[in-house]
């Protein structure tokens, strides 16, 4: 995979010192205002002088915190990454039996999805750049490793058992789930259109959620052992 070095501005003299609690607050306005700039205008296209502008700190300042444009991006990445595995592990799926565990995580991803369409913006970004920054990120690699971890629990679970093949495997459920959740926000638009479906609406994405959930399970039952021949 290519790297991409994240290029930094030359050195500053640091801004005067703020005390902890100001400079963790100025950094979390700074990278609440920069998710909506990337996510509506591009990696490309956002500007820190409309960052800056609109948390009312000195360009240099988010220099000083993220070294440079590029590092900002990638710091609004990790913070959306590690904001939906955080949660997910508030889930507290291992306290269900395998198949309401399942259901549960499905409920959620496709929740999530549907109410942070910003998430699925930023992803669609970094994939339009082939994934070089979430390549350079070692916290977003190992905040991943959670949700598979969690599933493979949840699949071992099952195993054990009786109810879910021997096959299944975590990385597989997860694009299973993940993508339908996506894709429905990152295509509502344009499949609204075409198919005439209202996919923002409550009954449709309630209907969405038993789809999902029914072809997931499907997907991880055991296979009915053939019926003998003769």
């Amino acid at each position: 995979m290519e790297h991409v070095s994240i290029t930094k501005e030359p050195a500053k003299a640091p801004p005067a010192r703020l005390r902890r609690p100001d400079a963790d607050r100025t950094r979390q306005e700074i990278l609440a205002v920069a998710r909506e700039e990337f996510a509506l205008h591009g990696l490309s296209g956002a500007r820190v002088d409309a960052i800056a502008a609109r948390t009312k700190t000195a360009k240099r300042m988010i220099y000083y915190y993220f070294g440079s444009k590029d590092g900002l991006y990638l710091a609004v990445l990790e913070e959306a990454y590690g904001r939906i595995r955080a949660i997910e592990r508030e889930l507290d799926l291992h306290a269900l039996p395998p198949r309401e565990a399942m259901r549960r995580m499905v409920e959620f991803t496709l929740d999530y999805h549907d109410e942070h369409p910003d998430f699925v913006r930023l992803v669609s970004i970094e994939n339009i750049h082939h994934g070089r920054y979430v390549a350079q990120s070692e916290v977003i690699q190992n905040l991943n490793v959670t949700v598979i971890e969690m599933l493979a629990d949840i699949i071992r679970r099952g195993q054990q058992e009786g109810l879910f093949r021997q096959d299944a495997d975590p990385v597989d459920v997860h694009m299973l789930i993940s993508s339908f959740s996506f894709y429905r926000v990152s295509n509502r638009h344009t499949f609204s259109r075409l198919f005439r479906r209202e996919l923002q609406s409550a009954e449709t994405k309630q209907h969405h959620k038993h789809m999902l959930t029914d072809a997931v399970l499907g997907f991880l039952q055991t296979p009915a052992t053939p019926a003998p021949r003769g």
